[in-house]
């Protein structure tokens, strides 16, 4: 029966959330790229997860002034210590695609393991409490209802993926790591977002203003810009790539 579980598990995976890339652990970090333009600029949609602590209002600024649009995905940790940015994000709209990163920043993991470090939810039932917490958080400060969710560090056991589905979301995955949690040095960092091409989903953090990533992401911002990236948010990016299909 463990077995038949485990398979209907990853089978479901597959099926309903795409490519994705399996460690020795066993844990899934799921592939994601949106539709990319058939023709014109190269169009990329630009994830940042706002975890827990504070923000960094260097890319939160770079983002404003340079008017570029992101999917930031927000735990209710995040949205109760940061009440000026939660603001921000709430007065654009246009710029600001706001998805569930959580109640407490817990890996969506259905069994007790650590990952990264980081206790995992460790139940079926905890998978369900953090969803439906940060959905929650999030209504509560007056975001519209969340339809993406990325867990803590982007892993999941292969039945919690198929639970999250089965509670209406899309796993919020990625295509490119831009700092690696934010422990990329700044050119790195830059680096990374440099190798964004039509139709890539870059994943940083928003939430380290003290660490060296979030000039490398601010760098990156400004460098794709240059070439004439259009940014999109998950819900277009993928709406997009729906119509495609049909």
């Amino acid at each position: 029966m463990r077995l038949f579980t485990l398979w209907y598990g990853l089978l479901s995976c597959v099926l309903l959330s795409g490519p994705a890339m399996a460690g020795g652990d066993g844990l899934l970090e799921p592939k994601l790229r949106i539709a990319p333009s058939r023709s014109g600029p190269a169009h990329v949609a630009v994830t940042l997860d706002a975890c827990m602590g504070k923000t960094d209002m260097r890319i939160l600024s770079t983002l404003l002034e340079q008017n570029i649009k992101a999917t930031i995905f927000v735990t209710g940790r995040w949205i109760r210590t940061n009440p000026e940015a939660v603001a921000i994000l709430k007065s654009r709209p246009d710029l600001f695609e706001v998805e569930n990163h959580g109640e407490n920043h817990i890996p969506a993991v259905d069994y007790p393991t650590k990952v990264y470090g980081i206790a995992a939810a460790g139940s079926p039932e905890a998978v369900a409490k953090e969803v439906d917490g940060g959905a929650k958080a999030m209504l509560a400060a007056g975001f519209p209802a969340p339809r993406w969710y990325r867990d803590a560090t982007a892993k999941y056991s292969p039945s919690a993926i198929a639970q999250i589905k089965t509670m209406g979301y899309d796993i919020g995955g990625f295509s490119i790591n831009g700092d690696s949690g934010s422990l990329l040095g700044a050119k790195q960092t830059e680096q990374q977002f440099a190798r964004a091409k039509n139709g890539d989903v870059l994943i940083a953090h928003i939430n380290q203003p003290t660490h060296a990533a979030g000039e490398g992401v601010v760098a990156g911002l400004k460098a794709l810009k240059a070439r004439g990236v259009v940014f999109v948010h998950l819900n277009e990016g993928m709406q997009a790539k729906a119509a495609a299909v049909n």
